[in-house]
C-alpha cells in the first residue's frame, strides 16, 4: 500500500472504532433504564463508563511507546469488544447485575484513549509521507470522529429501539473487532522517518530509553510547565465536564421525557456529529488560513449554546435538530486547532505519553459531569440544569480572550532567512 492508501486506512479504524463507542454511549444509559433504573443509575454508569479513561490515560501512554502503535491499537479494540460482547452475554443466560454492568463498563473503557493515541501518533508521519498538510490531516482525523458519531448515533438509537440496548452492544463488538482486524492487516507506521524530527513517533518498535515511572513523570512534568497546555487542560477539563452531563445523562433523560425516546435521542446525536463532521472536513482547507485563537473562541462558544439552551427552553425535535446542526459545524474546528498545536509543541519521542496526559487531564472531569447531572436532574428537573450548563459554558470558553499563555495558539511565524550586509 502507498502511503496515502495507508493514512486512509487508520481514517477508516479510527472511524470504525470510535463507531462502537458511540453506540455504546447511546445503549447504555437504555440498558439501565430498561432494568429499571433510575436517572441516579444512568448518572453512576456514566461515571463508570469515564472513569477507566481518566485513568488509561497517564498509565496507558507510555505503555504504549513500548508495545508499539499498531499493536495497542488493536489490542484497545480486541479488548473493548470483549468485554461489550459480555454484556448481552450474561444478560441472556445467568443474568446481568448492576454491578457486573458497571465493571463491565469500566474495563472496556479503559484501554480507549491509549489505543487512540496510538493512531494520532501514527498520523503526523504516514500525512508527510503522503504529502498532506499536518493541519489538513489533523482535520481529516477529527471528521473521522465526527463521521463515527454520524454513523453511530442514528445507528444507537435505531438499534435500541428495534431490537433493544443489548442487541446494539453485540454490534459494537462487531465493530471493535473489525477495526482490530483493519489495523491488524492494513495499517504500517511511515517507513520513511528515520531521518525526521517523527523517527520515534512513527516507529512502532520505537522504545523510550527511560524507565516506565521516569517515562510519565517526564510527560507530567512538560504538561505541568508548559503554560499553555495548563490553560487548556484546565478549559477542557470543564467543558467536557458539561458536555459529559448533557450527552450521558441529560438528553437521554430529555429524550425519553420531551423528545420520544432513544430513536429521537439518535437522531439529534446524529445531527450534532455529522454536522461536525462536515465542518472538519471544511475547515482542514482553511484552517492554515484563518486565525486560530478567535475562531477557537467563536467556534467554541457556538458548539455548545445553542444545543444547551433549546432543551433549557423546552422545545421539541425540530428545534433540537436545528440547535445540534449548528453547533456541529461550529464544533467541527475545535479539535484540529488544538490537534495542529499539540503536534507542533510537544516533542515527536514523548507524543504518547503526553496525549494520554492531556486527554486524561480533558477528561476528568467526564465522570463527575453525569453523575453530578444525575442528581441535579432529580433534584430541580432537566429542564432547569440545562439552563445551569448552558450559562457555565458560555462563561468558560470566552476565557481565551483573555489573551496571556492563549496567544501561543496561534501558529509561529516563519522564520527569516537573514539577510546579508554588502559592504563596499
Amino acid at each position: 500500500m502507498n502511503a496515502r492508501a495507508r493514512l486512509r486506512a487508520l481514517l477508516a479504524v479510527q472511524v470504525v472504532s470510535r463507531t462502537g463507542n458511540v453506540v455504546t454511549t447511546v445503549a447504555v444509559p437504555f440498558a439501565v433504564l430498561a432494568r429499571g433504573g433510575s436517572a441516579t443509575d444512568v448518572g453512576i454508569a456514566a461515571f463508570a463508563a469515564t472513569v477507566p479513561i481518566v485513568l488509561g490515560g497517564p498509565f496507558g501512554g507510555a505503555l504504549v511507546e513500548r508495545v508499539g502503535f499498531v499493536r495497542s491499537s488493536v489490542a484497545s479494540d480486541l479488548v473493548s469488544g470483549a468485554t461489550l460482547l459480555a454484556m448481552p452475554i450474561l444478560a441472556w443466560t445467568v443474568g446481568l447485575p448492576f454491578w457486573a454492568l458497571l465493571a463491565l463498563v469500566f474495563v472496556s473503557g479503559l484501554f480507549d484513549l491509549p489505543g487512540e493515541s496510538a493512531r494520532r501518533v501514527l498520523l503526523p508521519g504516514l500525512a508527510r509521507s503522503a504529502g498532506v498538510p499536518l493541519e489538513r490531516a489533523v482535520g481529516h482525523f477529527e471528521a473521522s470522529q465526527r463521521l463515527s458519531v454520524l454513523i453511530g448515533a442514528p445507528l444507537g438509537g435505531v438499534l435500541v429501539a428495534a431490537a433493544g440496548p443489548m442487541a446494539a452492544l453485540v454490534c459494537t463488538a462487531v465493530a471493535f473487532s473489525t477495526a482490530a482486524l483493519l489495523a491488524a492487516v492494513l495499517v504500517r507506521p511511515a517507513g520513511d522517518d528515520a531521518a525526521g524530527d517523527d523517527a520515534a513517533g512513527a516507529s512502532a518498535d520505537a522504545a523510550p530509553t527511560n524507565g516506565y515511572w521516569r517515562d510519565i513523570a517526564e510527560g507530567f512534568r512538560f504538561c505541568v510547565r508548559d503554560p499553555f497546555f495548563r490553560l487548556v487542560i484546565a478549559l477542557v477539563l470543564i467543558t467536557n465536564l458539561l458536555d459529559a452531563a448533557r450527552s450521558t445523562t441529560l438528553l437521554p433523560l430529555y429524550a425519553v421525557d420531551t423528545l420520544g425516546g432513544a430513536q429521537a435521542l439518535g437522531f439529534v446525536t446524529g445531527t450534532f456529529g455529522g454536522a461536525a463532521f462536515l465542518g472538519s472536513v471544511a475547515f482542514g482547507y482553511v484552517a492554515h488560513r484563518v486565525p486560530r485563537r478567535i475562531t477557537f473562541v467563536v467556534c467554541f462558544v457556538l458548539a455548545g449554546g445553542p444545543s444547551l439552551l433549546v432543551p433549557a427552553l423546552g422545545l421539541g425535535l425540530p428545534w433540537m435538530l436545528a440547535a445540534s446542526a449548528l453547533s456541529g459545524l461550529a464544533a467541527g474546528s475545535l479539535n484540529p486547532i488544538l490537534g495542529a498545536v499539540e503536534l507542533e509543541r510537544i516533542p515527536a519521542h514523548m507524543r504518547a505519553r503526553v496525549f494520554g496526559l492531556l486527554g486524561a487531564g480533558s477528561w476528568a472531569g467526564i465522570p463527575l459531569g453525569g453523575l453530578l447531572a444525575g442528581f441535579a436532574a432529580e433534584g430541580v428537573g432537566v429542564q432547569a440544569t440545562f439552563g445551569a450548563v448552558v450559562v457555565l459554558y458560555t462563561v468558560v470558553t470566552l476565557a481565551p480572550l483573555t489573551g496571556g499563555a492563549w496567544r501561543l495558539m496561534e501558529r509561529p511565524a516563519p522564520e527569516r532567512a537573514p539577510v546579508e550586509r554588502v559592504t563596499t
